[in-house]
């Protein structure tokens, strides 16, 4: 009796032990930390631009702001796909972030963001940001929230975009009949045949090739985008138009933003929006750096004198007279005209 006793009594301990052991492991268990969240940010960019150096510096916000529930994953060059391909899969509900403008928001059915990407529609970027600030632009971007697309930030420059042809090019006239690839989006497209020229839509990693066998005579991007894609190489003139003063935005899906915790979405913005004035910093001290590179590299630079501006900003009319066709809203060129200079 005894020696059942002393049986029992340890199947009892060893019992013991192994709910305590059990409520041990599922205290740590419940100590985990949550799944991080992988924001994939795609671009068809490198690093070693100013846009690049402004993704580093969020990537490096979120991680010393955060609670390490999040982080930021970076894929330039185009790892993860162009940019239509990224928008679909937002709607989908994946976690990317890429970087988007007026022009592509109006092909996601937002129509009258499209006017941003017009030509010559703004003299400074002070104009820019006022929009940006603007109770017009507030509308549009929960328009786009109900087309499930979430902007993260406004505020990061890509710059001032020029055109770098094969050919020498200082006015409207010489910029006639000569192939520019744009982005694959209606506005951009039409915007550039207003001003003369045959627009051929193709996405940025194709141009090189296509300068290089003729199929295109020309490129548009800001000075960072034409270096860094090494055009000086294949097309020696650069006409420093400006042609559109382009803030890009960071967009995500309102599938993915909205599965993400309060605190979570409040980081990911705030930190996009410091990230974009460091943006703004690098991208201001570089410019002129990418300038003298291609002088040294052979490139011929046209700066544009008040008569050309003129001739151009005359011809880009024809593009904010077709509003109808781009299914803009009666008097939009007006109206953000105003919005533009509001204080």
């Amino acid at each position: 009796m005894k020696k059942t006793f002393i049986v029992m009594l340890a199947l009892a301990v060893l019992a013991s032990g192994s709910v305590f052991a059990n409520g041990s492991s599922e205290t740590k268990a419940a100590a985990k930390p949550a799944q991080v969240v992988k924001v994939q940010i795609g671009f068809e960019n490198s690093l070693t631009e100013p846009v690049g150096q402004g993704l580093l510096k969020w990537q490096q916000l979120v991680n010393e702001k955060g609670d390490g529930s999040m982080e930021i994953v970076l894929y330039p060059d185009s790892q993860l796909g162009s940019k239509n391909e990224l928008i679909d899969s937002m709607l989908l509900g994946e976690p990317v972030v890429t970087l988007a403008d007026g022009a592509f928001y109006a092909d996601y059915g937002v129509k009258d963001f499209g006017i941003l990407f017009g030509p010559f529609l703004f003299d400074t970027w002070e104009q820019a940001w006022t929009l940006t600030e603007s109770d017009w632009y507030k509308k549009q971007s929960s328009l786009l929230e109900a087309k499930g697309l979430k902007i993260l930030s406004s505020n990061w420059k890509y710059g001032d975009r020029h055109t770098m042809t094969t050919k020498l090019v200082k006015t409207p006239e010489d910029l006639k009949g000569v192939k520019v690839r744009v982005p694959s989006n209606q506005i951009q497209t039409e915007g550039f045949n207003a001003l003369g020229a045959v627009a051929v839509g193709l996405p940025l990693g194709d141009a090189y090739e296509a300068l290089t066998t003729g199929t295109i005579s020309g490129v548009e991007n800001p000075f960072a985008t034409l270096y860094g894609r090494k055009f000086q190489e294949v097309a020696k003139y650069l006409l420093l138009d400006g042609h559109v003063k382009n803030f890009t935005t960071w967009v995500t899906g309102t599938m993915f933003f909205n599965s993400l915790t309060p605190a979570q979405q409040e980081l990911l913005v705030s930190t996009g929006k410091e990230a974009g004035f460091y943006n703004n910093e690098v991208l201001d001290q570089a410019e002129q750096g990418y300038k003298d590179k291609m002088i040294a590299e052979g490139v011929t630079i046209t700066e544009m004198t008040a008569e050309s501006r003129k001739a151009f900003k005359e011809a880009a009319q024809s593009f904010y007279a077709n509003g109808a066709k781009f299914g803009w809203s009666d008097g939009l060129y007006e109206t953000v005209q105003k919005a533009m200079i509001a204080k």
